[in-house]
C-alpha cells in the first residue's frame, strides 16, 4: 500500500513559476500539485474547495499578497475541527531574497518559514517534505540571516511581546533549557545529546513549550526567542 501524496498548493503571480515548481513538484513519488493561484483571493477560493497539506506562498503579489493571504488561512486553519486537512495546513513563503522584510511578516503571520525562489530543487523538496513533517526549521540558516536583520523591530515594546515573555517566564527550567537550544537552531537529536536525554523525553519538551507559547512549530519559537531578547543577533 503506498502512501497518500504530500498536496501542494503553489501561489505564485507569475506563471512561469508555478509551472515550473508544478512540473518538478508533480515529478516526484511523494508529492502532487493540486492546486494554482496567480494571487491571494484566487489562492483563498481554490482552498475553499481543494484540500492541501502544504501552500508554497509567493510573498510579494498584486490583490491579495502573501502576507495577508497568510492571515487569512491561519484564520482557518486555528478555526477548523482537529484532524481536519486545514487543521495541519502549513505555509512556506517564496522570496526573491533573503533579507525581505514581507518574508519576516508573513512568518510572524503564521507562515512556517521561508525560500529563496532561486533555491536548488532539492532544498525546494526537501522544504516541502520537512515542513509537512513540522518537526525542522526551514532553511534556517536563511531564516537566522532574516531574524538578525530585523531583530531590533521584533525585540520593540509591545503588549505583545510582553505576552509572549510571561508565557516565557511560565516554562519550567529544563523547558526554558530546550527552548533557548531550539531558539539557537539546534535539532531534536542534538538537544538530546546536549542535555543527556532521550529524543523521545526531548519531544515532550518540544510539545509542552509549543502548547505554553501558543506556537505553531519550531519557526514560531525562535520569532519568540527574538521578540522576547532570548536571542540576540550573532
Amino acid at each position: 500500500m503506498t502512501n497518500p501524496s504530500i498536496r501542494v498548493a503553489l501561489v505564485d503571480d507569475q506563471l512561469l513559476v508555478r509551472s515550473g515548481f508544478g512540473m518538478l513538484i508533480n515529478s516526484q513519488p511523494d508529492l502532487s500539485a493540486v492546486v494554482e493561484a496567480g494571487n491571494g483571493i484566487e489562492a483563498l477560493a481554490a482552498l475553499s474547495a481543494t484540500a492541501a497539506d502544504v501552500v508554497l506562498m509567493d510573498v510579494r503579489m498584486p490583490g491579495m499578497d502573501g502576507i495577508e493571504t497568510t492571515r487569512r488561512l491561519m484564520e482557518r486553519v486555528r478555526a477548523a475541527p482537529a484532524g481536519s486537512w486545514l487543521s495541519a495546513l502549513k505555509i512556506v513563503v517564496l522570496t526573491t531574497f533573503d533579507l525581505d522584510e514581507y518574508a519576516l511578516a508573513a512568518i510572524q503571520a503564521g507562515a512556517s518559514g521561508f525560500l529563496l525562489k532561486d533555491a536548488p530543487p532539492e532544498e525546494l523538496l526537501g522544504a516541502i517534505r520537512t515542513v509537512y513533517r513540522g518537526d525542522a526549521v526551514i532553511a534556517p540558516s536563511t531564516t537566522r540571516r532574516l531574524l538578525d536583520h530585523v531583530a531590533p523591530l521584533l525585540a520593540a515594546p509591545s503588549p505583545a511581546n510582553d505576552a509572549r515573555s510571561a508565557a516565557v517566564a511560565g516554562l519550567t527550567a529544563r523547558e526554558h533549557e530546550v527552548f533557548v537550544l531550539i531558539a539557537t537552531g539546534l535539532s531534536n537529536p542534538e538537544i538530546a545529546g546536549q542535555l543527556f536525554v532521550s529524543e523521545a523525553t526531548v519531544k515532550t519538551h518540544v510539545g509542552h513549550i509549543l502548547a505554553k507559547l501558543n506556537a505553531r512549530d519550531r519557526v514560531q519559537v525562535v520569532v519568540i526567542a527574538y521578540e522576547t531578547g532570548i536571542v540576540s543577533p550573532n
